[in-house]
């Protein structure tokens, strides 16, 4: 089976967890848990991090120290994963869907600002906008943020797919007031399960930390005034994580040269790739493609994909199409369901060879080829 994005270990991950066990600082406190969160804020230019259990504990964590509670309406994009969107919920809050743009698949600033300004008339005003970058790619951050500090809103960015990508040389994740990136098993880098959260602010990481601990007091017994978390990553798991961050810049170069492959090797289909703005860096986390010729149906091609051992999985469906957010506001210009309607994405790990892409796309072009003569 080629796999979508299966993880890559370089082999210091089992030096590393020997080192812990040897310690026996197994538990959510030890010396690779401080130098993970360390050399994270080391790579990003971010001031303070502090590592969970996972990128939607993140999220969860920067909307209640930002004070997002129950009935606050919190501005979302709406072509992500759910766990970008789910922790509004916990809070008991209100997500308000925007849509995305063709220019970057990310959410559409204009309709942004378009949405602030019909919410305002509705007397509702957001206090937070979790702006994804989704497959790894920057989003229009700058207007976004402009946006954001002229109405007063929080921005907490879910940079989850996105470690290494850059906007003007800077780290998504680091722009708004909290960022968030994920190392779940398919991640660019990962810890089996895990996430960090982010910020240039000390209150916003020290009030995370205390949440994530179970808002245990700085007393000798364990005193409790406020209800947290257990969202701590481990120190074992905190190890396989300083050496996965060791190769980030070489899983990016080698993402990077997958997609642009990918690209040469499919350019006589009618297919467009996602796209990068000038600016921008993205890691190519995943190569996602959408199919112009609208008789090819791209759940089909993901199903006999699957059927020959290759694991493609359709786009992100959008989260205002979720049954269980039908009943929310959503801001639309029609883009996220369309690109979902079209769009699929190829493996893209990090051992691929130019083999492997050439067989994937020679099968691909071959149902392509199917499918136009069933058409």
């Amino acid at each position: 089976m080629i796999f979508l994005s299966p993880p890559y270990m370089s082999g210091k991950e089992l030096e590393y967890i020997k080192k812990v066990f040897e310690s026996n600082y197994i538990a959510p406190v030890g010396e690779f848990l401080d130098k993970f969160e360390k050399n994270i804020c080391d790579y990003t230019k971010s001031k303070y991090a502090v590592a969970v259990s996972s990128g939607t504990s993140a999220i969860h964590l920067a909307l209640r120290v930002l004070g997002v509670r129950e009935g606050d309406y919190v501005l979302c994009s709406t072509f992500t994963f759910i766990g970008s969107v789910s922790p509004v919920l916990y809070q008991n809050a209100i997500p308000v869907f925007i849509d995305s743009n063709y220019k970057t698949w990310n959410l559409d600033p204009d309709l942004l600002e378009l949405a602030i300004n019909e919410l305002h008339k509705k007397e509702i005003y957001p206090k937070a906008l979790i702006l994804t970058h989704i497959y790894g790619q920057p989003a229009e951050i700058d207007k976004i943020l402009e946006i954001c500090n002229k109405f007063n809103i929080y921005l907490i960015e879910d940079a989850a797919e996105s470690l290494g990508a850059t906007f003007n040389n800077k780290h998504t994740g680091t722009f708004g007031i909290a960022g968030v990136y994920s190392f779940n098993g398919n991640k660019i880098i990962t810890t089996s399960g895990g996430g960090m959260l982010i910020s240039n602010e000390k209150w916003v990481v020290e009030k995370a930390r205390f949440y994530a601990t179970q808002a245990k007091e700085d007393t000798l017994w364990y005193e409790h005034r406020e209800v947290g978390y257990n969202y701590r990553l481990s120190n074992v798991l905190a190890g396989i994580g300083v050496a996965q961050l060791e190769m980030i810049e070489e899983k990016i170069e080698k993402r990077r040269k997958i997609f642009n492959l990918y690209k040469e090797l499919l350019k006589d289909l009618n297919v467009e790739f996602m796209p990068e703005l000038e600016n921008a860096r993205g890691n190519r986390w995943l190569t996602t493609l959408t199919f112009n010729d609208l008789d090819i149906n791209p759940f089909e091609v993901v199903k006999r994909m699957q059927n020959i051992g290759i694991e493609t999985r359709p786009l992100w469906k959008p989260m205002h199409l979720q049954p269980v957010f039908k009943n929310f506001i959503f801001y639309s210009n029609g883009v996220s369901q369309d690109i979902f309607n079209r769009g699929i994405c190829l493996p893209s790990g990090h051992e691929l060879t130019e083999d492997d892409l050439i067989f994937i796309t020679n099968k691909l072009k071959s149902i392509i080829d199917g499918l136009n003569k069933k058409a």
